[in-house]
């Protein structure tokens, strides 16, 4: 699989183990610890297949960060999944214009299941 997934999530435990699950699935990750740090993540970068977004940062709120992120040439065609531990907020989540949501942690069994639809265009929407 020759993918390319966005990571934008502030704590670094989360970003390396959604990283390595994504690796294991032969899918390239891009970190970013910060909206700040978009910059830098993707500036080589033609093309993301998916986007895994938190919704919750410092001076940053994920469900109004995605309404810029569709503007960039380069994530219009991902699918954007949101990717948190609030999973009360799936409604909100869908308003907001997520394609998807993955409620922290992980499940590691089920994640290249979930992975998988995604990618091929399916909505997920699980909270964990």
């Amino acid at each position: 699989m020759n993918c390319l997934a966005l990571i934008v999530d502030d704590n670094p435990t989360n970003l390396d183990v959604l990283a390595a699950l994504l690796r294991r699935e032969g899918v390239t990750p891009l970190l970013a610890e910060s909206p700040r740090d978009l910059p830098a993540a993707l500036e080589e970068v033609e093309r993301v297949d998916v986007v895994f977004l938190d919704l919750e940062f410092p001076n940053y709120d994920g469900l109004e960060l995605i309404i810029d992120l569709k503007q960039d040439a380069r994530l219009r065609d991902a699918p954007f999944v949101a990717y948190t531990v609030h999973v009360s907020e799936q409604n909100e989540a869908r308003n907001a214009g997520f394609d998807s949501f993955i409620g922290k942690p992980l499940n590691v069994e089920r994640f290249p299941d979930q992975l998988s639809r995604i990618l091929n265009g399916e909505m997920v929407w699980e909270a964990g």
